[in-house]
């Protein structure tokens, strides 16, 4: 029921759809005997869409989901395992084309090749499922394992969980799957905005993960400075942020998770 609500309710909760959806509904009152009042909702839903698509808006809302955890660095005791999180492959179009068909979070699967050749012995897991509303195709994780194969990692060095529909799925699946034990290091590979709260969904689950962020969209404080050359950039920015942003109260709210902007230290 979550998920359904959540996946519904989340069409709205993008910005791009909303003010699409507010520059028709005020196009359509100007043939009405509201005329005055949908030409300012379209004059305003149109200078927001400009606002959106050429500001840094957009990546001054991603600048603290990405800055919450630092890169991973190398330390002495090498990891147990890795957890890669799914939203890396379009099961749709690779269903048709017959080939894996990566997004533009490809790097965390890159990561993994990363790792694998540094760390022989680590433990590779990949979480993901069908995540659409209306799910065809094979789960993502069985075209995940096809381009982790083709890295050269052996296939029985990795484990796929392939029923997890969200982010705290991913986490109580993966535990079952991989049973942590104290002791144990593993990290969790997903892009720096969503890091903060695949983190808390994972410590709800009592799963002690170590944030190793990938697939950045900002570069720093300088962003803040820049123009987009295209709307589609700065809208795509804006939405991924205000994903992240209603997620996160989102999850909290209902007890996903227990802290509303999970960090490198838990709250006390």
């Amino acid at each position: 029921m979550f998920f359904l609500a959540a996946k519904t309710l989340g069409f709205f909760a993008v910005p791009s759809n909303m003010l699409v959806i507010i520059c028709f509904a005020g196009s359509s009152l100007c043939f009405t005997r509201c005329r005055m009042f949908g030409m300012k909702l379209t004059i305003i839903a149109t200078l927001l869409l400009v606002i959106c698509g050429f500001s840094p808006i957009g990546r001054a809302m991603l600048l603290p989901l990405e800055q919450r955890f630092p890169p991973w660095h190398v330390t002495d005791v090498a990891p147990t395992g890795v957890v890669v999180l799914g939203g890396v492959i379009d099961s749709v179009i690779s269903g048709e084309r017959g080939t894996a068909e990566l997004t533009a979070s490809a790097d965390r699967l890159t990561a993994v090749a990363s790792l694998a050749r540094d760390y022989p012995n680590i433990r590779i897991v990949f979480s993901g499922g069908l995540g659409q509303l209306f799910p065809q195709g094979e789960p993502e994780a069985t075209w995940a394992i096809r381009v982790l194969e083709s890295f050269g990692i052996a296939k029985n060095r990795i484990t796929v969980e392939d029923q997890s529909r969200d982010t705290a799925e991913n986490a109580r699946y993966t535990k079952v799957r991989t049973n942590p034990q104290p002791g144990e290091r593993w990290l969790l590979i997903t892009s720096a905005a969503h890091m903060p709260r695949a983190v808390g969904t994972f410590r709800r689950a009592s799963f002690d993960v170590e944030a190793y962020p990938v697939d950045w969209r900002t570069g720093g404080r300088n962003d803040l400075q820049r123009l987009s050359l295209t709307a589609s950039d700065g809208l795509a920015a804006v939405d991924q942020a205000a994903r992240e942003w209603i997620g996160l109260i989102v999850y909290f709210t209902v007890g996903r998770t227990s802290e509303l902007l999970p960090g490198p230290a838990r709250s006390h």
